[in-house]
């Protein structure tokens, strides 16, 4: 197998007497989707924390494409090709889906213009109808603002921001959690053309039959510890219930 995108190795974290993580490992590789499940309390926050820069573990190191780095914010996570889509999306309702889509990475006009912050509308409007294309992203339009789009689009929309952004790794935190089945379906099949153009995904997720759909392989975390990392294949939703329960299942015999 390839060398992980992102590699965590014995990642501790401590609040107080709270052992939040104990040696945990992680990995994902380039153009998978990888499943980081655990029930509440198992650390899952924590780690996506500390592998896109929002926390510093207490030990551990971390690298990406097999060199050793050290994240002290996300935007040093991000200058390494890494993001994270959370549950709130992070969108700004009132623009557009193209001003969110370069939200943060605004181009400019050039001269006289550029220095005084005008905004090269064209560009970025061309630039976000080739992203969106590519990624089969179908919206309503691209002039609205991104607050009367439906659940599913928005949820597009941000996924669609991460991944021109995030060159490596996207974390997406529940990202179907508040959808119906149709914006579900169309939000998988947008995750899914993500890992197909060699970005990793890291989906965190309590839907294990959504689990068993869309991943690659699992990484399962319990009480705190990695107690599995292995391929989705041949499990089924009874497996990953007694992974994150007791930390084994059948089907871990032989791995």
């Amino acid at each position: 197998m390839s060398t992980p995108v992102l590699e965590a190795k014995g990642i501790s974290r401590h609040f107080g007497g709270v052992k939040a993580l104990e040696e945990v490992n992680f990995r994902v590789y380039p153009g998978e989707i990888c499943a980081l499940i655990g029930d509440n309390g198992a650390g899952k926050s924590t780690l996506t924390k500390i592998l896109s820069g929002a926390d510093r573990p207490d030990s551990g190191t971390l690298s990406v494409d097999g060199k050793p780095v050290v994240f002290d914010s996300p935007g040093s996570a991000q200058q390494h090709g890494i993001s994270t889509v959370y549950q709130d999306l992070a969108l700004a309702p009132e623009l557009t889906p193209v001003d969110n889509l370069f939200l943060g990475h605004e181009t400019l006009r050039g001269g006289l213009a550029g220095k005084l912050g005008v905004l090269n509308r064209g560009s970025m409007r061309a630039k976000a109808v080739e992203q969106f294309a590519r990624l089969g992203v179908n919206l309503r339009s691209l002039s609205v603002p991104i607050s009367s789009l439906s659940g599913g689009q928005r949820q597009s929309v941000a996924i669609a921001r991460a991944a021109m952004w995030a060159g490596r790794v996207i974390f997406m935190d529940e990202p179907t959690a508040a959808l119906g089945v149709v914006q579900t379906d169309r939000v998988l099949q947008l995750i899914r053309q993500v890992r197909d153009t060699g970005i990793a995904v890291v989906l965190i997720s309590h839907n294990m039959p959504q689990v068993l759909e869309i991943a690659d392989r699992v990484e399962v975390l319990r009480l705190g510890r990695s107690v599995a990392q292995m391929p989705i294949a041949n499990l089924r939703v009874d497996d990953l219930v007694s992974l994150m329960t007791s930390g084994t299942c059948a089907a871990m015999e032989g791995v």
